[in-house]
Parts: structure tokens; sequence; C-alpha cells
């Protein structure tokens, strides 16, 4: 970084804003967030992005905001509606804060969405580079970002040689941020920034043939950019084995809330638990005991109905799915804020895992006859681009 050349240079800056203004000015992409400076559709957009692909967010965008015009239909909402809507993007988190966050903007703010960072930091969910995304695409005010591509583009730019997470990464590049705004238009000049760290300074190959700010890049300049920043070592991931049971009785199908402080905290999904694989030990036993231990419900396990595989966290997970028939119990009732027992066709209103999805669809718990679906699931009940999981 001392090598590099000064970005607090003058013309050094004055070039970069020119030439990212003017590249940004021909190939910003048409997204459906940027067609507004509502505050409100700034701020649902940001908080789908993270750590989302945009090509995801779109369709998502697009339907929470039409059922969601506003703060206060937002805040009005049942969360359950809420995590249904959000159902398949992922960081579900994000939607109970989001939701809260409304609620709080009607009570404190008149469904109005504060100017300062400081009543914007308050908000459930929203932190630093939010805060400073909202405000500044929304009202132009002066404030930096930093999130993965221009913390990418930054580092280039600058030729910083450490972890761009860490806390010395964090400061360094937090004052590039703050150094390279202009004194008007911040809120394009950041979107203009995000667009190039995704679309050109991507992470595995730059292309710099095509970066406006190429002549400006200091790890370009020495041929390092290709290693800046220093590539993160992820751990291998965990095999995980779970077993998942659709119980049936007299044509409906037992439904979990899952735990607050779990992997989906306020969806539901089937009674689904970790088993033991050691020794080839059949599952279906331990189903039987554990929903009994769990829920206080005796069942019989029956044929295995599929197989999904997929990947959570460090996890990569083999979920073993089976049915199973209702035999008695519990003693008393079932909460029904924890645990009911639904028609498959009422499985299209719940918000669910994405697994417990595939599930309900295997048994035919989504018809997709009805508008309200939100993913708009064809005739055979599967969502747009799915396939049935063998």
């Amino acid at each position: 970084m001392k090598d590099s050349p000064s970005f607090l240079a003058k013309q050094w800056l004055r070039a970069l804003r020119r030439r990212l203004l003017a590249w940004y000015a021909r190939h910003a992409r048409d997204l459906p967030w940027r067609r507004s400076r509502d505050p409100y559709l700034v701020w649902v957009s940001e908080i789908m992005l993270q750590q989302t692909q945009v090509a995801a967010v779109k369709p998502y965008f697009e339907r929470f905001t039409q059922r969601f015009p506003s703060i206060e239909s937002l805040a009005r909402a049942d969360e359950q509606e809420v995590l249904r809507l959000w159902e398949g993007l992922g960081y579900y988190r994000r939607a109970r804060q989001m939701h809260q966050a409304a609620q709080t903007l009607v009570r404190r703010h008149g469904a109005r969405f504060p100017r300062d960072i400081e009543s914007v930091l308050r908000l459930p969910g929203v932190g630093r580079y939010t805060a400073g995304a909202i405000l500044s695409i929304a009202f132009d005010e002066r404030l930096p970002i930093l999130e993965a591509n221009t913390q990418r583009l930054f580092s280039r730019l600058v030729a910083y040689p450490g972890d761009p997470g860490s806390a010395a990464g964090q400061r360094a590049l937090w004052a590039v941020a703050e150094a390279v705004l202009p004194r008007r238009g911040a809120g394009r000049f950041n979107q203009a920034l995000m667009e190039l760290g995704s679309e050109v300074c991507s992470g595995r190959a730059p292309d710099c043939q095509r970066c406006p700010v190429a002549p400006l890049c200091a790890a370009r300049a020495q041929g390092i950019q290709g290693r800046i920043p220093p590539p993160k070592v992820k751990p291998p991931p965990e095999p995980r084995h779970e077993a998942a049971v659709i119980v049936r009785r007299r044509g409906r199908v037992l439904l979990v809330r899952c735990a607050e402080q779990g992997r989906w905290a306020g969806l539901w999904d089937f009674p689904r638990f970790l088993v033991e694989t050691q020794d080839h030990a059949p599952v279906e036993p331990q189903l039987r005991d554990l929903v009994r231990r769990e829920l206080g419900v005796a069942i019989a396990p029956g044929k295995h109905l599929a197989t999904l595989k997929h990947a959570v966290t460090r996890f990569r997970i083999t979920l073993d799915c089976y049915q199973a028939e209702y035999v008695s119990g519990p003693n008393g009732k079932l909460d029904p804020q924890r645990v009911r027992w639904l028609q498959p066709s009422e499985l299209e209103a719940y918000p669910l895992s994405t697994t417990g999805r595939k599930l309900s669809r295997l048994i035919g718990g989504c018809t997709g006859a009805r508008a309200s679906c939100p993913l708009r699931c064809g005739q055979d009940g599967r969502a747009p681009g799915s396939r049935k999981a063998v």
C-alpha cells in the first residue's frame, strides 16, 4: 500500500470519480430497485442483497414490494406471511429483523425513514454498510460504503496486501471508502463502485481490460491484482446425516415450527432430526424414538420417500425422508404455536424450509392453483426451475 499511488492525491481522486461515473452512465444494469429513490425500496433491496446474488434477488424484490409497497404495509403484516414471501431466499433472520424494523419505524418515526445515521443504525438488522447505502442512495448523504464488492475493489486500487476482513483491513478500507466520495452525488457514486466490483473487478479473474479505472489501480501496476485480496482458506464441509418424517393422520400431516435459536427460526418444517449412521444403524427406530421424545407422538415409520442433499453454513447435509403413520399421543393437546396437523393443501400458506417445501411438493402440498402462491408454481406443484428430489 505504501508503494501505491496516493489515493488522497486530488488528481488521482478526480480521475477516479470521472472515469467511474462515465463508465457507470454507459453500463449500469437496469435493476428494479434503481428505478426509485424511495428509502423503503432501497432498504428492502439492500437487505435482500446481503450475501445473495442480484439474479436471485430480482423476482423476490418485485413480489415482496408488490405485496408490501410501504413501511406501513410491512409493519402490519403477519410475520408468517413475510417469511412465506421470503421463502427460498435464505438467511431468514433478515426478513424477521426487517419486519421488526418496520414496526419500529411506524412506532418511533411515523412510518418515515429517518435521515440521520444514528437512528438508522438502531434499526434491527442494519449495520454501517447498510445504513450508508440507504442514506446515500435515497437522500444523497455523503456516507461511505464497504461490502464484499467494494472491499475487493478498494483492496486492489490501493494494493492493500492484508486480510480486508481483519480489524486493520477494515480500518484502512473504510478510510479509502470515505476518501473517494465526491461532495455531491454520493449515492450514484456508491452504486457505481458496487457495480464495478460486481461486474468487472470480480474475485477470481478481474477483467482489467474492461476496467475504466485500471490505469489508476496500484495492484494492476504491480501485477498482483490476482493475488489481492488474499484468498480465504475455507475448511472442508462437515458431513451431516439428518432424517425428516412426514407423519400422516386422517389425511393430515404433522408440521413443527422451527426453534427460535435454530437454523430456520420462525419457519415451519416436518419433524427433522440428526441421526446416527455408525455401523449402518437403521434410521426408522431412531425416528420413532425421537418423535416420541420431542413431540409426545407415537408413530409407525413407513417407506423411504427421497434423499435430498444440500449445504447449510459449514455442513453438507444428506437428508433422508420417510413417511410414517400416526399411532397415538400426546396425552395433552399440542401447542398450536409449535405443532399443527394440516391438510397437505394448507402447506402452501406456511413458510417452510427449502427442503421442507420440496417434501411438501412430493406429497402434493403445493397445487399451484392458488393465485396467492408467491412462488407462482406450475400445475405440478413445483416452483419454476425446481426438480423432484431423488
